[in-house]
């Protein structure tokens, strides 16, 4: 009996739309500094390398250097109000409903903190569909590097030569090719589309996962 396929989803522009708490806790920390807040739209190609270079790119946007306090702050009061505003891509449930049924379990691998993941998983009602989170806090690495992907896999037990990973960011992308994985473009996220270079495939919406993922299966 072959073994159960992984489907590992980053988060933030992946599973779920966060852009709305991001871009309100960058401002109050911007309005606590005396700076001029941002809009989402500039806010989202930050997004998807952690909370360090999130907060450094908001104030170099504002040709200010950021410093460890406000990362510090900036992490402690999202995490406080990252449920507010964010919200599940439409036909999240379905579509896992549907792969499990069809052999599948999943994982997240996300640059997010754990804290904050484990907040927005549990308020959506979401954890209870993963077998692992790989977390940007969870190891000594973290995406772009395919160990980050590789040690998620682990966690989750699940195999290497089942799995696919599902992205919106050019991190995303790299990982799984590095770790010999199969991806796919979540071009419903916040990624520019010069970043779905190398995905085995590409999709448009959440849905699409349903018939993109098994074809990537060997």
């Amino acid at each position: 009996m072959a073994s159960l396929a992984t489907l590992v989803l980053d988060l933030d522009g992946t599973l779920v739309d966060s852009l709305p708490d991001l871009t309100a806790a960058l401002n109050r920390l911007m309005t606590a500094r005396g700076l001029p807040g941002l809009v989402a739209a500039s806010v989202a190609p930050m997004v998807g390398d952690g909370v360090t270079k999130l907060v450094e790119r908001a104030f170099a946007a504002r040709s200010v250097e950021a410093q460890r306090r406000d990362i510090d702050a900036f992490a402690a009061d999202y995490t406080a109000h990252a449920t507010e505003a964010t919200r599940l891509y439409p036909g999240v449930e379905e579509t896992l409903a549907h792969l499990k049924q069809s052999g599948w379990q999943f994982a997240i691998c996300t640059n997010k903190t754990m804290a904050a993941t484990q907040a927005v998983l549990e308020a959506l009602g979401l954890r209870h569909w993963f077998a692992a989170l790989g977390c940007g806090d969870s190891f000594a690495f973290r995406k772009p590097d395919p160990a980050h992907l590789i040690a998620t896999l682990q966690v989750a037990r699940g195999d290497p030569k089942r799995a696919v990973m599902v992205g919106d960011h050019a991190n995303d992308i790299a990982a799984a090719s590095g770790a010999g994985i199969p991806s796919i473009f979540a071009a419903w996220g916040y990624g520019a589309p010069s970043m779905a270079a190398g995905a085995s495939a590409i999709g448009t919406r959440f849905t699409d996962l349903v018939d993109l993922a098994p074809r990537l299966l060997p």
